[in-house]
């Protein structure tokens, strides 16, 4: 790293769990991004200020008014425009050293396990079942580890999946599809809420490039915004999971 690169991650640098090793391997890693709204733009923001080298980002919406509530990686100069590209402009203005690539279409079974292939950790800031599902389907079928992040109204989850073969995957924690699955369009949210996971993904997603610290993997942390009070709950593999198990 050049000088300006160490005045750039300095106060990263001074933390003994990351020092100058650990912000070369971040440059040298590569996350893919998956959705591009209230999780995901504190995911990529940090991730990409943080020094991640290669951030490949996932999106087929446009900037939409009712976004900026909570969509902090867009603002009203972008409204109409694709969210990959209002999220390229943003993350090259706080950190232009980061290589960014854009994917404007929904990835297909083959291109998930493509994509997730090519790099060192996932993140799921979706907001539908069907595409955490097909999501974790590839991650599992590539060995790659999983961040997931949800949140609706005032609560928000947290997880780490597939970090080690004996890891549950979000398969043995949601079998089925929901028929009760709300949205964010339906039931609101608070834009801090769903930031705040967000930015837990990020802070997830450095640990597990950097090996430390104690991810959450095997747990599931919840957060009620209106009590402001953290839960975690042990996760097990289901032995009878369809897409990780072995047996």
């Amino acid at each position: 790293m050049d000088d300006k690169q160490l005045l750039r991650y300095s106060r990263q640098i001074m933390l003994p769990q990351i020092d100058a090793a650990g912000q070369q391997r971040l440059r040298e890693s590569a996350v893919l991004i998956i959705g591009l709204g209230g999780l995901g733009s504190p995911a990529a923001m940090y991730l990409a200020t943080a020094g991640v080298g290669r951030l490949v980002l996932v999106d087929d919406d446009r900037v939409d008014l009712s976004n900026l509530q909570r969509q902090i990686l867009h603002d009203n100069e972008h409204i109409g425009i694709p969210k990959t590209a209002s999220a390229q402009a943003r993350l090259r203005a706080l950190n232009p050293e980061v290589r960014l690539e854009t994917i404007g279409h929904r990835l297909d079974e083959s291109g998930l396990q493509q994509h997730s292939a090519a790099v060192d950790v996932v993140l799921d800031c979706s907001d539908n079942f069907a595409t955490r599902f097909a999501i974790n389907a590839a991650c599992v079928a590539t060995g790659k580890p999983l961040v997931s992040g949800a949140a609706v109204r005032m609560e928000g989850q947290l997880s780490v999946f597939n970090l080690r073969p004996e890891s549950p995957c979000y398969r043995c924690l949601y079998h089925e599809e929901g028929e009760d699955e709300q949205t964010c369009s339906e039931t609101g949210i608070l834009g801090p809420v769903v930031g705040t996971i967000g930015a837990l993904q990020a802070v997830e997603a450095i640990k597990v490039l950097l090996g430390i610290g104690q991810p959450l993997d095997g747990r599931l942390l919840l957060l009620d915004a209106m009590s402001m009070e953290w839960r975690s709950m042990k996760l097990r593999k289901d032995p009878a999971c369809p897409v990780c198990s072995r047996s």
